[in-house]
């Protein structure tokens, strides 16, 4: 178990902070977390504090109750000073989200609140995730400042670009998600520090997004899936322990780092590195949205609109990647396939593509409202076994991925598949 100090600022990023110290707590690590003032006007104590269970800390001169300790620590008999005992004792310190203002502050030494404080006195590694307005964040001194703090052996968590705070704005600057913070963090305490953990020894495959079938040399039939349920997968296995690769068919999100990435297209492409993949996997995770049917020919160059009443397309079914996997899987291998379904029945149409295609478990979403499935950061889902069904109930796909990963824990410990802890690798 790795003792994580986490600081959080100002800024409407801090939200996000409350899901990283979720993953951390999750991942088997031990949190306190660290407040500026201003990070109170977006997310206060007592959520940080229900989910470390432990005080959170403001002020320089706050008494702290656990003195200094970290949950499932011993307390010491006397009363330290607080931002000298929370780092004396931490193996990382991450600020998540950083601010333009704090970043500026660690670069130059200041310390005039807690955080700052506890960061000068910090020993142990530091990471920093930076969060702000795109034209804040390009600023020269910014640049410079986090260049400061790079080259003093801090690491800097790249930010992500998309829209922004202020209402229409769109740039460089976003948070870098929670899986990704935390994937920094682990990295820079090394393995020594952590606990065993679940899928430590499995390889795991996972297929994301959507596959495109060419028409001409311009347009494609395709679908709308972003891929980010796969993504969240791939993260969720690999904090787990397990050797992930993440084959992506047209996601610009980033892959979670450690994950294997493969890039492909269409759903031939798909099919030939997935089946590459496949032999050597002890978890299949196929939630990628593979076309059903793609046009039985393909024009080489871009079909003119010049001339023509109309275009008539003739389409042929692709291959069942799922099916053909399945049909070739080895004893003590977990499959499990995502069913994107459009209204009532929709579980049990699911149900019969479990059996059909002789899966462990079939993740059944309901495609018909908006709200959930693709092209939105939330999900909800139910998940189907032999005997089975369990709903997920609405909330960030991070946690329907912690969902679907128990499940195949569940799964494999009840075949009695071999894990890590057995001497399977």
């Amino acid at each position: 178990m790795a003792k994580v100090l986490i600081g959080v600022t100002g800024g409407i990023a801090a939200y996000k902070a409350v899901e990283l110290v979720r993953l951390c707590t999750g991942a088997g690590h031990s949190v306190r977390v660290v407040q500026t003032p201003s990070s109170l006007r977006f997310v206060g104590a007592a959520t940080f504090e229900g989910v470390t269970g432990a005080p959170v800390l403001v002020h320089e001169f706050d008494p702290d109750p656990a003195r200094g300790a970290y949950p499932g620590e011993p307390e010491p008999d006397h009363a330290p000073i607080a931002h000298l005992e929370l780092v004396r004792r931490c193996d990382v310190l991450c600020v998540a989200p950083a601010s333009a203002n704090t970043i500026a502050k660690l670069a130059h030494g200041l310390a005039d609140n807690l955080l700052t404080s506890a960061a000068l006195a910090n020993a142990s590694p530091l990471v920093v995730a930076p969060a702000m307005n795109d034209r804040m964040y390009a600023h020269p001194a910014t640049v410079a400042n986090l260049a400061t703090l790079r080259e003093r052996g801090a690491v800097i968590v790249p930010v992500a670009t998309g829209r922004l705070a202020s209402k229409g704005e769109w740039g460089a600057g976003r948070l870098a998600e929670p899986a990704e913070i935390l994937a920094a963090i682990e990295a820079a305490i090394g393995p020594a520090t952590y606990v065993p953990r679940s899928m430590d020894g499995l390889r795991v495959l996972v297929t994301a997004g959507g596959t495109r079938e060419p028409i001409d040399s311009v347009r494609y039939v395709g679908n709308r899936s972003s891929g980010r349920m796969g993504v969240e997968l791939a993260a969720e296995a690999h904090r787990r322990g397990a050797s992930v690769t993440l084959i992506c068919a047209n996601v610009s999100l980033a892959g979670p780092t450690g994950a294997d990435r493969v890039d492909v297209t269409t759903a031939a492409e798909l099919q030939t590195a997935a089946t590459q993949a496949f032999g050597e996997a002890d978890v299949l995770l196929m939630a990628a949205a593979v076309a059903d049917f793609r046009p039985r020919a393909r024009e080489q160059s871009k079909i003119r609109k010049e001339g023509r009443d109309g275009l008539a397309l003739e389409l042929e079914p692709t291959t069942d990647v799922l099916a053909a996997l399945s049909s070739a899987r080895r004893p003590g291998q977990t499959l499990v396939g995502f069913a994107a379904e459009h209204g009532e029945g929709a579980v049990e149409r699911g149900r019969g593509k479990l059996q059909r295609k002789a899966l462990d478990a079939m993740v059944v979403n309901d495609i018909s409202r908006a709200d959930i499935g693709f092209d939105a950061a939330d999900n909800e889902v139910t998940i189907v076994t032999a005997g089975s069904e369990r709903r997920v109930s609405r909330g960030p796909k991070s946690e329907v991925a912690a969902a679907v990963l128990d499940a195949v824990e569940t799964l494999r410990s009840e075949a009695g598949a071999p894990s890590t802890f057995e001497g399977e690798r």
